[in-house]
């Protein structure tokens, strides 16, 4: 088992002089570098983007429905890296309603983790195919208020890695801690981030 390392690989506009900031989070088996580059589809003006880069290509080891120990203590490595993150963010002049977060499978279920854990008004949540993490939840650990932040939730049914049941269910607990949610399941989607997903990220979010 293992723990990360604080590796942040950035891009777009320097945080102290942007308006606003981006967290993205990649999937198993993937990079910082590789999430980074979704960001030149989404037509981003002054956003700093910050993308942490997991030890060993995975944010945790197996399953994100497996019983929570089973990925410890990476989960909470991970939350800890994200965590200081957003602080170094807040530190740098961007408010929390400023931060938006997106991750891709892996990448969106912490996301979500995290943000629920967390919740404040933050600027949007971009989830493509993920869930909330463990194999049963437990809501003590989501605390918090969203405060109407826009929640972005998509997935294929049936997706090999993300239930269908497991994505509504973590949106019910959102939409309770006060999200607005945007849930779009696609029937017979792989397991990828398609053009349509995008154009609902950027229309939701970034629309200049």
């Amino acid at each position: 088992m293992y723990q990360h390392s604080k590796n942040i690989i950035t891009a777009g506009v320097p945080v102290e002089n942007a308006k606003s900031a981006l967290v993205m989070i990649h999937g198993r088996g993937a990079s910082a570098q590789s999430i980074i580059s979704l960001s030149s589809h989404l037509d981003l003006k002054d956003v700093a983007i910050c993308a942490p880069q997991a030890t060993n290509h995975s944010w945790y080891p197996t399953s994100f429905i497996a019983p929570v120990e089973e990925n410890q203590p990476a989960l909470d490595s991970a939350l800890e890296i994200i965590g200081e993150l957003v602080e170094d963010i807040i530190k740098a002049g961007i408010p929390e309603e400023k931060i938006y977060f997106l991750g891709f499978s892996q990448g969106a279920c912490l996301t979500l983790e995290y943000v629920t854990r967390n919740a404040m008004k933050y600027g949007g949540v971009i989830a493509f195919t993920g869930g909330l993490i463990g194999e049963e939840l437990n809501l003590e650990n989501y605390k918090g208020d969203f405060a109407e932040t826009t929640i972005l939730i998509t997935t294929g049914d049936p997706d090999a890695h993300v239930p269908v049941r497991r994505v509504r269910e973590s949106a019910a607990i959102q939409e309770k801690m006060n999200g607005k949610m945007h849930v779009v399941v696609y029937p017979g989607r792989p397991h990828t981030i398609t053009n349509e997903e995008i154009a609902i990220a950027k229309d939701l979010f970034f629309k200049i």
